[in-house]
C-alpha cells in the first residue's frame, strides 16, 4: 500500500516537473509572398505555454552571419539560459522567435535595388503571421528585439526604422553598417554592386549606418525605446558600437552601454543572453 501510495504521488509531482521546461521547434516554416519563396524560423515557447491560455511578451532574436534560425539553439542554448532565467525570476515567460536571413540572400535589409525585399517581409508578412500564430501581445511595450554580430546590425536598424514597434533593443557585438560614405564605397565595391546614382547611394548608407540614423533621427523617438549595446573590448566590431555609444550620449539618449572581457565569439553572446532576458523583461514589466 505505501508503494502505491509513493507511486500515485509520483505520478502527480511528474508533469508539475515537466512543466518547468520550455519547448523549441527550429524548422518551422512559413510562405512569403514578398520573397516568393518559404521562409524558415525557430521559436522558444515557455514552460507554462501548452497548461496556459494567457499571451505573452515576444523578443524576436536575430542570428548572425553564417548562421540560420537554429543558430540561437544549438549554439547560443537559448532553451537552456531561458528556462533558467525564468526560473530564477530574473526573466518572465516570454516567446522567442528566431527567423533565418540565410536563405536566397544573407542579411536583414532590402538590397539597394529593391530587388531582394527581406526587411519588407519581415514588417509586413511575419510579424503579423508570427503574432497571429502564437498567443503573443501585440504591443509594443511587450516587444523587444535583439541579436548579435549581422543580427545584431537588424537590431539597430529596426528598431531605428521602427521605433515604435520595439519597446527594448539589445544589439550585441553588432555591425553597425558602414560608418562613412567611405565605407560605403568599400561596401559596394567589395560587394560587386552598382548603383544608379550619388543619389541613391546616400539614401541608402542613410537607412543602414546605424550612426547615422542615431545621428539623424529625433530625440523623442530614440528615447521611447530601451536600449542595451554590449560589444566585447577584443571584438573587430568594437569601433562603431563605441561611436554609437558616444552619439547617444551626446544627444543624452539614456541606454546601457556593456564592455567586457571577450571576442566576436558564442561563450560571449551565452554570457550576454541571461543579462539581455533580464533588461527586456524589465520593460515587459
Amino acid at each position: 500500500m505505501k508503494k502505491l501510495a509513493h507511486l500515485s504521488s509520483l505520478i502527480m509531482i511528474f508533469p508539475v516537473l515537466a512543466a518547468q521546461y520550455g519547448k523549441v521547434f527550429d524548422n518551422l516554416s512559413m510562405e512569403s509572398k514578398i520573397l516568393g519563396m518559404e521562409r524558415k524560423y525557430a521559436v522558444y515557447l515557455p514552460p507554462d505555454y501548452e497548461t496556459s491560455e494567457r499571451s505573452y511578451p515576444v523578443l524576436y532574436l536575430l542570428h548572425g552571419s553564417g548562421d540560420d534560425q537554429t543558430g540561437w539553439i544549438q549554439f547560443g542554448e537559448v532553451l537552456r539560459i531561458t528556462d533558467e532565467a525564468i526560473a530564477c525570476g530574473s526573466a518572465t515567460a516570454m516567446v522567442i522567435v528566431m527567423p533565418d536571413a540565410n536563405t536566397g540572400k544573407k542579411g536583414y535589409f532590402n538590397d539597394i535595388k529593391g530587388e531582394w525585399r527581406y526587411e519588407d517581409f519581415f514588417f509586413e508578412e511575419f510579424l503579423p503571421f508570427v503574432e497571429k500564430e502564437y498567443r503573443i501581445k501585440g504591443e509594443k511595450r511587450y516587444r523587444a528585439i535583439a541579436g548579435l554580430s549581422m543580427g545584431g546590425g537588424g537590431t539597430f536598424m529596426y528598431t531605428l526604422h521602427h521605433p515604435e514597434l520595439f519597446s527594448s533593443a539589445c544589439p550585441l557585438s553588432a555591425y553597425c553598417g558602414p560608418l562613412t560614405m567611405e565605407d560605403m564605397d568599400r561596401y559596394l565595391k567589395r560587394r560587386e554592386i552598382q548603383v544608379e546614382s550619388e543619389e541613391q547611394k546616400e539614401t541608402y548608407f542613410k537607412q543602414h549606418s546605424a550612426l547615422a540614423l542615431v545621428n539623424d533621427l529625433p530625440v523623442d523617438q530614440l528615447k521611447s525605446v530601451r536600449w542595451y549595446i554590449d560589444c566585447g573590448d577584443d571584438d573587430f566590431l568594437y569601433e562603431g558600437n563605441s561611436l554609437i555609444h558616444i552619439a547617444m550620449r551626446k544627444k543624452e539618449i539614456p541606454h546601457e552601454f556593456r564592455i567586457r572581457d571577450g571576442v566576436h565569439s558564442w561563450t560571449y553572446w551565452r554570457e550576454s543572453l541571461p543579462q539581455v532576458l533580464s533588461f527586456i523583461s524589465e520593460r515587459f514589466h
